[in-house]
C-alpha cells in the first residue's frame, strides 16, 4: 500500500451518500464554495482536452423560472395535464435551494465519441457532488424525462448538440437527512461486483 494515503480524500469517496432533494435545506452553496466545486469539477478526464462539460447554476429567483419551464415542459407534451400534474412538475425545481444542471456539450472528434464526452461530463457530475459532500453539503444527482426535454434544453440556452447528463439539487442536509446517511449500513461490497480476469 503506498505510504502517502490522503486518508479524507478516501473517506469522503467511501462515505458520500445521495440526499433526497427535499431534506436539502438553505444556506446553498456559498460563492466561495461554489468555485472549489467547480474546479474539482474541472478534473474529470477529459481525452483531447475536449472540456465537454458546463454548468448552469440555478438558484434564488432562477429556481422559480425553472419550475415555470418544467410546467410548461409537460403542457406541451401532455396538454390535457391536470392543475395538480402541472404543479407537481413545478415543484420539482424547488426543492432545494441550488440546482446546478450538468450539460455535455459534445462536439465532433476523430478521436473522442460523443459518449466518451458524455461520460466525462457524468465524471464532472460526480467529482461535483464528492466536493460539495467534503465543504459540508448534501446533495442528490437526478434526471428523469427533463433532462431530455427540448423546450427545458432550448429555455437554458443551450445548443442542439448539448445533453444535460443530470440536474445536480444542492444545501445543506436537513436534520432529518441523518436517516439517509444509514444507507451506508446497506452499502454493496466489491466482491459483489468484480472478477479476476485471466484470460
Amino acid at each position: 500500500m503506498p505510504k502517502n494515503i490522503n486518508q479524507s480524500l478516501l473517506d469522503g469517496l467511501l462515505e458520500r451518500v445521495s440526499i433526497p432533494a427535499n431534506l436539502l435545506e438553505a444556506p446553498a452553496p456559498s460563492d466561495e464554495d461554489l468555485k472549489t466545486m467547480i474546479n474539482a469539477a474541472l478534473t474529470a478526464p477529459d481525452h483531447a482536452g475536449l472540456r465537454p462539460w458546463r454548468f448552469v447554476i440555478i438558484r434564488d429567483h432562477a429556481l422559480q423560472r425553472l419550475g415555470d419551464i418544467f410546467r410548461e415542459a409537460v403542457k406541451l407534451k401532455q396538454p390535457d395535464s391536470s392543475e395538480a400534474e402541472l404543479e407537481s412538475a413545478r415543484q420539482k425545481a424547488l426543492r432545494s435551494p441550488m440546482v446546478i444542471t450538468v450539460v455535455a456539450t459534445v462536439k465532433d472528434h476523430p478521436k473522442v465519441p460523443q459518449h466518451e464526452q458524455i461520460l466525462s461530463a457524468g465524471a464532472a457530475a460526480q467529482n461535483l457532488q464528492l466536493a460539495a459532500n467534503a465543504l459540508g453539503y448534501g446533495s442528490i444527482w437526478l434526471t428523469g424525462p427533463f433532462a431530455g426535454d427540448e423546450h427545458v434544453c432550448r429555455s437554458l440556452g443551450l445548443a442542439s448538440t448539448d445533453r444535460i447528463v443530470g440536474f445536480v439539487y444542492l444545501g445543506t442536509p436537513s436534520p432529518a437527512a441523518a436517516m439517509a446517511r444509514k444507507k451506508l449500513q446497506n452499502r454493496p461490497q466489491a466482491a459483489d461486483f468484480t472478477v479476476n480476469w485471466t484470460g
